[in-house]
């Protein structure tokens, strides 16, 4: 009798894994398409001898010091009231559904974090039957890891728009980081494909965030002791491609973001044609992942290089220049500025300079407190020449600025980027 008790409970548990298990490969696939997951910023230790640390950049990507990080990333369930046009968890579209219980995600992260496969979790969901009723389960998850596990890995959550202050204001005190996607870049966008929804749902809870955040920000600053309230700020998303917004649209829309509602990140998400819909660009066509890529490195432009959006792209030149990078195009355009005394320039205008980043910027401007550099010193900072050396001048001869056109110099840039290009792949050619 009790062998019969103990082969019956094995293969309960054999179909609970395999139950488990089909839900994880279609809660995890139906997420890959959110992504907002960075962690960049959050501080939380682990304490009392908890599980896991909160690090930087936990997702799938490499760190600053070239460490790869994980998280687990999926949808708590892909059932959803909505009917979104581009979102492959619409209402409408022919899929299998799934959905995990509070304690199926809580026991996964645990399991999944002490086989180290994660650091962390991003969890997301489609709406069941309203924003609360979804928003509740998120929070349980959160709460649950972190009360009765003492987890203190990453957690982020998507929050659901429409959903209370009182469930926003407990989400902030177990995740890291909350975000709410925007989804399309403007209003008219989120009409034409989304007509369910409401901007202002989105906005309100951004809004309820920025204030909390700013007034316990304040409180830990008075009191040791205060709680911590998503140290790692709020995120949004927006998908590019699938309306016709252009990339001043795009820019101009992260920019008020930013100024308004103190946001960490905004992302930039290529639309993947899933789906067939009459509002919706043809199956075969695509976002180039370039465009993702301008878009990113204009915005890094915007929040640490002090440029304005109408500086990077403006109503004669709405879209990003695939070919070069944004910084490169600005310069070509306001060659008058240029060149520059690399060794008397004011930092923010260094900044300027296509070829120097950030902290090349820095230690150029601490360098040549001991001396005026040359263009040796300058490649030993880490100044990319191949592009600099058209803006500059130092002291050293060496590169004469030749009286060029910007089209010229582009050509002459890119022509170099794809000699190296070709040189790098015969040599790895050679290695085989």
């Amino acid at each position: 009798m009790l062998f019969e008790i103990l082969k019956i409970l094995v293969n309960l548990i054999a179909m609970d894994e395999v139950r488990i298990t089909e839900k994880l490969n279609i809660l995890a696939d139906a997420a890959k398409y959110d992504v907002s997951c960075s962690s960049s910023g959050s501080k939380r230790k682990n304490e009392n001898g908890g599980l896991g640390n909160a690090s930087n950049g936990i997702c799938h990507t490499y760190t600053e010091d070239g460490r790869c990080v994980s998280l687990l990333k999926i949808l708590l369930t892909n059932h959803c009231i909505f009917d979104c046009a581009y979102c492959v968890s619409r209402k409408s579209n022919d899929i299998k559904r799934a959905a995990f219980t509070v304690q199926e995600v809580v026991d996964l992260t645990i399991n999944f974090y002490r086989r180290n496969y994660i650091e962390g979790l991003f969890l997301s969901s489609g709406i069941f039957k309203d924003a609360d009723f979804t928003m509740e389960r998120l929070v349980r998850v959160a709460k649950k890891l972190r009360t009765e596990h003492n987890f203190n890995g990453y957690i982020h959550l998507k929050t659901i728009p429409g959903a209370s202050d009182d469930l926003m204001r407990e989400a902030g005190m177990y995740a890291d980081r909350l975000s709410v996607n925007l989804e399309m870049p403007t209003e008219e966008g989120l009409k034409l494909l989304a007509p369910e929804k409401n901007r202002q749902d989105m906005i309100a809870p951004m809004s309820f965030l920025k204030n909390e955040i700013i007034q316990r920000t304040e409180e830990k600053a008075l009191f040791k002791k205060a709680p911590l309230f998503a140290p790692a700020g709020q995120s949004t998303q927006v998908i590019i491609g699938a309306t016709p917004e252009t990339d001043l649209q795009v820019l101009h829309t992260a920019n008020h973001f930013y100024k308004n509602f103190n946001l960490k990140r905004v992302y930039y998400s290529g639309y993947v044609p899933v789906l067939s819909d009459v509002r919706l660009p043809a199956l075969n066509t695509s976002v180039p992942m370039v465009r993702e890529n301008r878009l990113y490195q204009a915005d890094w432009l915007m929040r640490f290089y002090g440029f304005k959006v109408n500086e990077i792209v403006d109503n004669h030149n709405p879209l990003l220049d695939l070919d070069i990078d944004p910084k490169l195009s600005w310069g070509l355009r306001n060659l008058h500025v240029f060149p520059i005394d690399i060794n008397t320039a004011d930092l923010q205008l260094i900044l300027r300079v296509p070829g120097i980043g950030l902290l090349s910027a820095q230690k150029i401007v601490s360098g040549r407190k001991f001396g005026k550099l040359n263009w040796d010193q300058l490649k030993k900072i880490g100044v990319s020449l191949n592009r600099a050396k058209y803006f500059i001048t130092c002291n050293s001869p060496r590169f004469e600025r030749r009286d060029l056109t910007g089209t010229a110099i582009k050509q002459y840039i890119l022509s170099q980027s794809q000699s190296k290009y070709l040189k790098n792949s015969v040599t790895q050619l050679n290695l085989f």
